[in-house]
């Protein structure tokens, strides 16, 4: 479900923070999720009023802080971690996306922005690292066409990737013991 099927296309989303904060209750209260064990809110980066009307919905269980290595990027998710923290709210993890090039033919991983920045932002803060994503056109392309890239293409290495993450983030979720009742990242 997302906000934006709820506007045209080419419609701007200009909401200030009671509709954003009434849209989240609706979409939390009046959606048919169906029987889940994870329910995973994807939010647009920085610390403006969708996450702060977000936490202050419904009790979260953590928060994922999805980064690029750049140090543009870095300095956002610096600022996403000391909010969550501020508010209460567990950094369960960081994963950093388009970290690296896969090369089609020899598979030979070439890191076209910086190096390691989750990594090293993820030690800097004292939270785990969940794992590193390919800038891979193949991953928009299944996006685009409605088929993840981990069940179009489940062996590989992208969706490996994928997986590996998956795996951290519920070993994680395991031993704090919050895979009993529904867990909302």
């Amino acid at each position: 479900m997302s906000i934006g099927f709820m506007v045209p296309e080419e419609q701007a989303m200009i909401w200030r923070g009671p509709m954003l904060h009434s849209a989240i209750r609706q979409f939390l209260s009046d959606v048919d999720w169906g029987e889940l064990d994870y329910l995973i809110i994807d939010l647009p980066p920085g610390t403006g009023d969708v996450a702060l009307s977000l936490t202050q919905a419904i009790p979260l269980t953590g928060a994922l802080i999805v980064t690029t290595p750049q140090d543009v990027a870095l300095a956002d998710v610096r600022r996403g971690v000391a909010m969550f923290e501020r508010l209460g709210v567990p950094i369960l993890g960081i994963i950093e996306n388009m970290s690296y090039f896969l090369c089609p033919h020899c598979n030979e991983k070439t890191e076209i922005f910086s190096a390691d920045g989750g990594k090293n932002t993820s030690e800097r803060f004292g939270v785990a690292f969940l794992g590193q994503i390919p800038l891979d056109a193949e991953v928009c392309t299944a996006g685009d066409i409605g088929v993840p890239i981990v069940a179009g293409h489940p062996e590989s290495p992208q969706s490996e990737a994928f997986g590996a993450v998956a795996a951290e983030l519920t070993t994680i979720l395991e031993e704090s013991g919050e895979e009993d009742e529904l867990t909302i990242l």
